[in-house]
């Protein structure tokens, strides 16, 4: 395969002309870099190198002008804006950048097509007029300010360029502009050079009278790179520009249009292929490098174009070891590199100017990569202890003066992080700044292993030195949220680019990067609706009807651009790997490329497709099994003589792997803050409360008169114990607020309850509260003691019955705390679990002899107070409605079985903790 750019220089020389005195202009800087390499390869004696120039530097020298970048133009023209505007009708920097975007683009289209300013402004300005929606004869101020803006447009139009063009400075458009203003002194001043334009497809209107100037006084030549397939289909869209050039330009008529080839019809290797996502298409590029490492493929001859810029580093993640040289020629964004998530997270922290702190901000601050080594000590890392301290103390909102207070020796990173930027920029400028030199401080003593991380500091000082700049001269940023605005502006426009060798290894690059070379093996991504090509956007305040109307491009020429880099990357290739996303996205890419069903519609070759998905290979599902080792059967002793209490022994019942993981690991559950009220703090805040209520009328008959004292008192207990178990979290306002009132509500219930029963001629005395138990338990076959321990929430006397009473916060039904079959007590949890604690608390006392049976024993459900003392009850089967609810010595010998089988299960060797199916 002999390249484009090759030949070119191979026909220069037939012609007789010396390759060293030509200008040669090409459409990108990449390009150049090949055509030395090419021009290398062609000369068998040194030479001094041609002028090569990409188009928009020739334009610019043509021009005079130098180019600014975005960021800045917005600048200047606010500036404009604000001169002729009313000072009453001024919106602010933040409110103009947001529309002020797509002006500039509006201008620069303008001018890179050479339309009339005049004719396009009053244009304009008419069709408003006609189209405004009002049918009132007199005007609303809506109306007259909308209307207002399109009349002052050719205004703000004038002053701007005016103003850039004194400065001797432009946009792009402004530029070309200038340029077709100068070629004709430019001409006569450069009757010795030869200009060499090539491998150009779409040319705006100043290109076009620019290259046509110079062919028509025989300054230049033009070669072009189109195939005999797309230039002479007549409906084809990669020949739409050429086609055009070659009827419309008057050279052509007396002079041959170069270069159409006709290599797009030789035999390619083309395959389609699906892969869901774009981390899947960067791990298939890996994996065909891989095949084509196998054999033994020259990579100087291999192009990856990427069609979506941040597939870059997963492409870069997937690339085989083996290939040691490559060649980025697309930069990495500057937004998607770590340190730029820091940043976005402190703008998000401050723009509010907040007096405190939210705990998910400060945690997720400290805890970043690019902060968290500045907080290293030589025993601890401050950032992590003051993370413990949010999630010990539940705080869900802290201020700076108590972040200082936990940071000891680093107050002053503390300050830099969160001391509030008062809305000013400036402060949040200097802050950023001086961040980054605390990082690179970090950085420096080992330099070799943090390279990358010091470039993207370098990168990020360079673009917070351009804001301070911009500030400094303009003083238009007023808020943090304008600074904001203008750091992302910045941010997605600069890129960290890669160093690497031009013509060496593997290329990567993007679309626009791949104009005039040509790559033997192409693989190309992200080859889907709306990416390739991009689909009907119109970001632009000129309607399509006056842009078809002034000859300005539209979404068509747009698709007709990407058509021509599509298919000549497929020009000259043999293998062509096209891949596209298979997953529907909901704002681009939803389906495979139009291109790919025109490659088949076509017929010219015989496309390959297939889906990749990923290989799932089938796990098979097993359930843990934790052997019990001599190491856990100690652990298991140890657990037996401190003892099993109720809730635990349920927890086994319900999965002994959780069992396991708790009791004979010490494996805590991970306490985060707890930023609304979670349903175990609100059952402690109930026990606890009732607890200090009843515990000092233990022994005594309750009377209607402590019941009334308890209601008066129970907005003042609950507060107190939410205080204690809540800790720094609020519960004064939002959905905490109504756990609150709920808390009061549950308690004020039951005191109701009991205070109706008392009324009722009940008599309630209360023998016990929150009493701490324990027993010994002699088991066969086991030769260590075994202890069984709880608290019980309540031992009372009820018109001279005991009852044994637990207190459940949530919902609890009467057939929950009955039975069947005592065997079904340590095998469903979901049934049985309420049963078997209740019975646990009721065995306890017997064997303490604390209670005379028969007894009763059951539940207090605050959320089904309704029912009362929920009691335990032994049904003779499923299906019978009465059951016995007094609890006798032969029902707790029942029980005893069943709870010495459960422990004797937990206590043997031979049986492993076996991990349940839970629903």
């Amino acid at each position: 395969m002999i390249s484009f750019i090759k030949s070119v220089l191979i026909d220069l020389q037939k012609k007789g002309l010396k390759l060293e005195d030509l200008y040669f202009i090409l459409p990108s800087k990449r390009a150049g870099v090949f055509l030395k390499h090419h021009l290398s390869t062609l000369i068998d004696q040194p030479i001094f190198a041609p002028q090569i120039l990409s188009s928009e530097e020739f334009v610019e020298e043509l021009s005079g002008l130098q180019n600014l970048p975005n960021t800045d133009l917005l600048f200047r023209l606010y500036e404009s804006y604000k001169a002729l505007t009313d000072e009453e009708e001024q919106e602010s920097f933040e409110s103009f950048s947001k529309w002020a975007q797509i002006l500039l683009q509006d201008f620069n289209e303008i001018d890179r097509y050479l339309i009339p300013q005049e004719h396009i402004f009053d244009y304009l300005n008419a069709i408003k007029e006609l189209h405004h929606w009002s049918l009132e004869v007199n005007q609303t101020n809506l109306i007259k300010n909308h209307l207002k803006f399109w009349k002052r447009l050719k205004m703000y139009y004038t002053a701007f360029t005016e103003n850039l063009l004194q400065s001797k400075q432009g946009y792009q458009g402004l530029i070309y502009r200038e340029a077709v203003e100068n070629l004709e002194s430019y001409i006569e001043n450069s009757t010795h050079k030869t200009h060499i334009f090539l491998g150009f497809n779409a040319l705006n209107t100043a290109e076009s009278q620019i290259i046509q100037g110079l062919l028509k006084n025989d300054l230049a030549e033009i070669y072009w790179d189109i195939d005999t397939s797309f230039i002479d289909d007549t409906i084809h869209d990669a020949g739409w520009f050429t086609r055009q050039h070659r009827k419309q330009w008057s050279y052509f008529k007396t002079h041959p249009f170069n270069w159409v080839t006709s290599h797009y019809k030789e035999e390619k290797n083309i395959k389609a292929i699906g892969i869901p996502k774009l981390v899947g298409q960067a791990k298939y590029i890996g994996q065909i490098l891989s095949e084509l490492t196998e054999t033994k493929t020259n990579f100087s001859n291999i192009a990856v174009v990427l069609g979506e810029e941040q597939l870059l580093l997963p492409v870069l993640n997937s690339i085989p070891k083996n290939i040691t040289k490559l060649n980025v020629t697309m930069g990495l964004p500057l937004q998607f590199v770590p340190l730029a998530s820091f940043f976005e997270q402190l703008f998000n922290v401050h723009k509010n100017n907040p007096k405190q702190f939210y705990y998910k901000d400060v945690i997720g601050l400290l805890s970043h990569p690019s902060v968290y080594p500045l907080f290293e000590t030589t025993t601890t890392n401050v950032s992590s202890v003051i993370v413990a301290d949010i999630q010990k103390n539940n705080t869900v909102y802290i201020t700076v003066q108590e972040l200082k207070q936990l940071a000891n020796s680093h107050k002053e990173l503390i300050a830099l992080l969160f001391q509030s930027w008062n809305d000013n920029p400036e402060t949040a400028l200097k802050n950023c700044s001086e961040l980054i030199l605390k990082m690179k401080t970090n950085f420096d003593s080992n330099k070799q292993h943090h390279s990358l991380e010091l470039e993207y500091l370098y990168r990020f000082n360079t673009l917070f030195n351009q804001l301070s700049k911009l500030d400094t001269t303009y003083k238009y940023l007023e808020s943090i949220i304008a600074l904001q605005s203008i750091y992302k502006e910045l941010l997605s426009s600069e890129t960290l680019d890669f160093k690497g060798e031009p013509l060496e290894g593997l290329q990567i690059m993007g679309m626009l990067e791949s104009r005039v070379l040509d790559f033997e093996t192409v693989i190309i991504s992200s080859v889907n609706e709306g990416i390739l090509p991009s689909g009907k956007t119109n970001n632009s305040f000129i309607p399509f009807d006056v842009k078809i109307e002034n000859n300005l491009p539209t979404f068509k020429e747009k698709d007709a651009v990407y058509t021509y880099h599509f298919y000549r990357l497929l020009q000259r290739a043999k293998n062509v790997y096209i891949l596209y996303n298979t997953e529907i996205d909901a704002l681009k890419g939803g389906e495979k490329s139009r291109f790919l069903t025109q490659l088949e519609v076509e017929g010219i070759h015989e496309i390959k497709n297939s889906i990749v998905s990923p290989d799932v290979p089938i796990v098979e599902q097993k359930l843990t099994e934790i052997t019990k080792t001599p190491s856990v059967m100690e652990q298991i002793k140890v657990l037996s003589g401190k003892g099993y209490s109720p809730s635990s022994l349920t927890n086994y019942i319900r999965n002994p792997i959780d069992f396991y993981y708790e009791k004979i690991l010490g494996i805590k559950e991970f306490e985060d803050v707890e930023e609304n009220i979670a349903a175990n703090t609100l059952g402690s805040v109930i026990h606890n409360s009732l607890e200090d209520f009843y515990k000092p009328l233990e022994g005594s008959i309750l009377t209607i008169e402590h019941l009334k004292d308890f209601k008066s008192r129970t907005k003042k207990m609950v507060t107190k114990h939410f205080e204690e178990l809540y800790n720094k979290g609020g519960f004064s306002q939002g959905k905490n607020l109504i756990i609150f009132e709920i808390a009061q509500r549950y308690i004020s219930n039951f005191l109701n309850l009991e205070l109706e029963s008392l009324k009722q001629g009940n008599e309630i005395k209360i023998l016990s509260i929150e009493a701490d138990e324990a027993i010994d338990i002699k088991i066969e076959g086991l030769d260590f003691p075994i202890k069984l321990k709880g608290k019980v929430d309540r031992i009372d006397s009820f018109n001279g019955i005991t009852r044994v009473i637990d207190y459940k916060s949530g919902k609890v039904e009467q057939n929950k705390v009955e039975i069947v079959n005592w065997e079904d007590l340590t095998t469903d949890y979901t049934k049985y679990s309420k049963s078997f604690q209740i019975l646990c608390y009721a065995y306890m006392m017997r064997q303490q002899n604390l209670i005379a049976l028969p007894i009763e024993a059951g539940i207090i459900s605050f959320k089904n107070l309704s029912e009362g003392l929920l009691k335990f009850g032994k049904k003779a089967s499923s299906h019978a409605r009465t059951k016995d609810q007094l609890i006798t010595n032969e029902t707790l010998d029942n029980f005893e079985i069943e709870l010495k089988k459960l422990i004797t299960e937990i206590c043997n060797p031979k049986l492993n903790f076996t991990e349940k199916e839970l629903d």
